[in-house]
């Protein structure tokens, strides 16, 4: 059994033998290999203002029981974006035995970097030598012992897809944290070193963190600390600030004496800084940041560069030469994933198959969907709603209250499972496809420069698309992009994208009664506000759009356990989140609908329903209820023109004309969706940004709607 000789225990640890993390950019098999070393037992895990998520799990190694924490996907930890700055966290309140980090065998030199910033902070580490046989059939020999010896700690090459090694990789991780609580002494010991001038200053600045700060080095080394501080992380250079009572210290600058622009930022909301408040009035900061502000200037008079561009590049160096000292080429071979690759991401071809595959997932979506949403719904109709409403006439009786009732555990939770299981679970299922097959970084690499210009980048696209079949996963995939400024971007176009239930509207009303002429013309309108909006909010939102940095990878074919594992995960997330905010909405829309309340909201809604749009008070009304789920907002409207007007009623035309049509379907298109995309709005960007996107497209939607309406009449 293990040694007592844990970190500090936290959420991530529980009651295991060890905790590893899982540590590696998004395209190295990363998630291939948690979901083959856990199975199902997953569990996320929020850090306090951020929406990028981590995964925790168990297996088991013999008789120990270790910890899975699965870090976002990510190639540094300089915490300049929020998973960067999730990953970082998740490493230093985590306190993980051991790290496994995952290299690209196909890429060595680009992942030795990642590696080489972790073996800089003193975490104890072990490499995984993932797409090892990829990496054979491009005629790529990697000596993963001699990379061993370079690095001083375990090498094991792995296949992830087939499980290949990672027995092996966790007995290495487990040895590895054995190791550090025997012999604790030897945690901070760094094997690789940089350039002798680089050296010597980590090593005096080493000893000047162990002489002023003592053990409170924040989770890292000594000499980690000593190059964060030279790279001017601003976590750790706050944080060694706020180990000094002196007031108005100066931070790390450069040469000129201006503070260096930090390659390092923490967003903002960083709860880190709060919980080592009690750090102030120690002694030792002030006098430390004067030793690394001097040193750093030496560095730059020397070297004519910034100090952390200097680091930077060192790192960058000493990466490469490792590669090319322990691989070597025995033959070129060009796979056909390779030549798919070039295939995708030229123009000329890859445009016209970017367009057929988001038609294809556009396609499948509204025509599967609607399959199986129709399907599902006639199932519940004819099994589950009668049991559903026996039990409660039983309990309740006929009155009010059972109508009320009946809204909720019928009426709800239909409405969420009739959206998550044929649009969601469908959308999950293609998403993690497009992803495990590498087909995502050509869409992104096509798409980005048009991107930019609304202040996102190539990833954006698929989760737009997506939101024409469902707003609800296409927000959730939005966590593909790195900033919160982005995924507020994104998440407002994807509520004004007409996702199937608008389009149902849409075609139900409008082409169904005016012409399909009209249909165009919403969806038109549509198309042209999303692109001005997205030009918009990249004027006004502070921040810039990150640029892309990726690699590109060759095809590869997904394995069908690993989308089927990744799919169910996220999906059910969407039924955790959705169905109790359905089930709470359909109670409260059931509540002013059978007490008849709704229509006292009609003469308070009269200046806005009927002055400024031109519509009738009912069409008004149904729109509130649309909120539920939009395709109700057709039904609910020929439902309530019949109480209002009668049975001649169910032909609209004959209490609307086709621009009030139009109006009222142009109106129920841009508004906010459905109460399933605000509560994941809510869930992750937060509930202020959640409501300033609701009143946002609402005041949008009173505004286009009540110009439209005088265009029409204006045009006859």
């Amino acid at each position: 059994m293990p040694l007592s000789c844990h970190g500090a225990v936290n959420e991530l640890r529980g009651d295991t033998d060890y905790v590893f993390a899982l540590a590696g950019n998004p395209n190295v098999g990363k998630s291939s290999m948690f979901n083959a070393f856990t199975g199902t037992g997953v569990v996320t895990a929020n850090y306090p203002g951020k929406t990028v998520e981590i995964n925790v799990a168990t297996t088991r190694l013999g008789d120990l029981k270790i910890g899975l924490v699965d870090l976002p996907g990510t190639y540094a930890l300089g915490a300049v974006s929020e998973d960067q700055w999730v990953a970082r966290q998740g490493l230093l309140d985590g306190k993980p035995d051991a790290v496994i980090v995952i290299l690209d065998a196909t890429n060595l030199s680009r992942n030795l970097y990642m590696l080489l910033q972790l073996l800089d902070m003193g975490f104890p580490t072990v490499a995984a030598l993932n797409l090892s046989d990829q990496a054979r059939k491009m005629g790529i020999d990697i000596d993963d012992s001699k990379l061993s010896r370079i690095l001083g700690i375990p090498v094991i090459p792995t296949v992830a897809t087939r499980g290949e090694g990672l027995d092996l990789l966790l007995a290495a991780a487990a040895s590895v944290a054995q190791e550090r609580c025997e012999h604790p002494e030897q945690r901070n010991r760094r094997q690789l070193q940089y350039g002798s001038d680089i050296e010597d200053v980590v090593t005096a600045l080493a000893a000047d963190v162990e002489r002023l700060l003592g053990e409170e080095t924040f989770g890292v080394s000594p000499e980690g600390l000593a190059l964060l501080l030279l790279e001017n992380d601003k976590q750790f250079v706050e944080l060694v600030r706020e180990a000094s009572p002196a007031p108005g210290t100066a931070g790390v600058s450069g040469a000129s004496g201006a503070p260096s622009v930090s390659p390092g930022a923490p967003p903002k909301g960083n709860g880190h800084r709060r919980r080592h408040r009690h750090r102030r009035g120690r002694p030792g900061g002030a006098e430390l940041l004067e030793k690394v502000r001097s040193a750093s200037e030496a560095i730059e008079a020397e070297h004519g560069e910034q100090t952390p561009l200097r680091i930077i590049r060192e790192r960058h160096g000493l990466a490469g030469s490792i590669a090319a000292e322990v691989q070597r080429q025995t033959h070129e071979h060009e796979l056909f994933s390779q030549r798919m690759w070039h295939f995708t991401t030229a123009p000329a071809t890859g445009i016209p198959l970017l367009i057929g595959v988001l038609g294809f997932v556009f396609a499948f979506l509204f025509i599967v969907g609607e399959f199986l949403s129709e399907a599902f719904s006639s199932l519940w109709a004819a099994t589950l709603s009668p049991l559903i409403q026996g039990a409660i006439h039983a309990v309740f009786g006929e009155g009010v209250v059972a109508k009320i009732l009946i809204w909720g555990p019928d009426a709800g939770i239909e409405a969420a499972l009739a959206v998550g299981i044929p649009y969601v679970l469908t959308f999950y299922f293609l998403l993690a496809f497009l992803e495990d097959s590498g087909y995502l970084n050509s869409v992104a690499f096509l798409t980005d420069r048009i991107m930019h210009k609304l202040g996102l980048h190539g990833r954006s696209v698929i989760p737009l698309v997506a939101g024409a079949g469902c707003n609800v996963p296409a927000i959730i995939g939005t966590r593909v992009l790195t900033t919160k400024r982005e995924r507020t971007i994104a998440s407002t176009l994807i509520v004004l994208v007409p996702c199937s239930a608008r389009t149902a509207v849409i075609l139900g009303a409008v082409a169904g009664f005016a012409g399909w002429q009209w249909a165009i013309g919403v969806f038109a309108i549509v198309a042209a506000l999303i692109f001005v909006v997205g030009l918009g909010l990249n004027k006004v939102l502070p921040g810039e759009s990150t640029g892309l940095v990726m690699e590109m990878f060759p095809f590869r074919m997904p394995s069908l356990k690993s989308i089927a594992i990744k799919t169910w995960f996220r999906f059910k997330d969407f039924i955790f989140v959705a169905t109790p905010i359905v089930l709470g909405g359909s109670l409260l829309l059931g509540l002013l609908y059978e007490t008849g309340w709704i229509w006292a909201l009609a003469a308070p809604l009269s200046p806005i329903v009927e002055g400024w749009l031109g519509l009738p008070s009912v069409a008004g009304l149904t729109l509130i209820f649309a909120v539920l789920r939009k395709e109700l907002a057709l039904q609910l409207l020929v439902t309530m023109a019949v109480v209002q007007y009668g049975p001649d009623a169910s032909n609209l035309l004959n209490i609307m004309n086709p621009g009030q049509l139009f109006v009222y379907a142009l109106v129920s298109t841009i508004y906010v969706p459905c109460v399933a995309t605000i509560a994941v709005l809510g869930k992750e960007l937060g509930w202020k940004r959640s409501a300033a996107i609701v009143t946002f497209t609402t005041a949008l939607a009173v505004l286009i709607g009540g110009i439209a309406h005088r265009v029409i009449l204006a045009v006859g």
